[in-house]
């Protein structure tokens, strides 16, 4: 086959796809999203990062005031100072989880990473007459386990 009998649909017109890639959603744009775009979108996720972030000492406890209700702000406040989740490096959300026990509200768990020590952070989310999620409860596990190097 020469050059000249090349049709119009052997020409790939697309040049920023790689060869063999099908798919119409690309690197940036609409519809492509990451794995933790999508986990960012669940309520306790969003919640679970903001906690963690007052409760390791990155933010002030009054970031957290307009997305808490009764006594959770008062918890935070009390928390916050001596949370064990202050560590020497920065800790991240593992992993969350939900139990939805009624319509309107979630009580979640996460697992917190900071180096290779593991805690746990429970908390219930509420959902307003205005839709809007917000922290009623927190709690942060006292001890603290060490994940197991790798066996050999």
């Amino acid at each position: 086959m020469n050059r000249t009998d090349r049709t119009r649909a052997d020409v790939r017109t697309d040049r920023t796809r790689p060869a063999g890639r099908s798919d119409r959603v690309g690197p940036g744009r609409p519809g492509a999203t990451s794995a933790y775009a999508r986990r960012q979108r669940l309520p306790r996720y969003w919640f679970a990062e903001r906690l963690l972030a007052v409760l390791s000492g990155h933010r002030p406890v009054h970031w957290m005031l307009g997305h808490t209700v009764g006594e959770a702000y008062e918890q935070l406040v009390l928390l916050a100072p001596a949370s064990p989740l202050r560590a020497s490096c920065r800790p991240v959300v593992r992993h969350c989880d939900e139990y939805v026990p009624q319509p309107g509200v979630i009580e979640a768990f996460a697992r917190i990473g900071a180096g290779d020590h593991v805690r746990a952070m429970a908390f219930r989310l509420e959902q307003g007459a205005d839709l809007r999620w917000r922290c009623a409860a927190v709690e942060v596990g006292p001890g603290t386990r060490t994940v197991p190097g790798p066996t050999r």
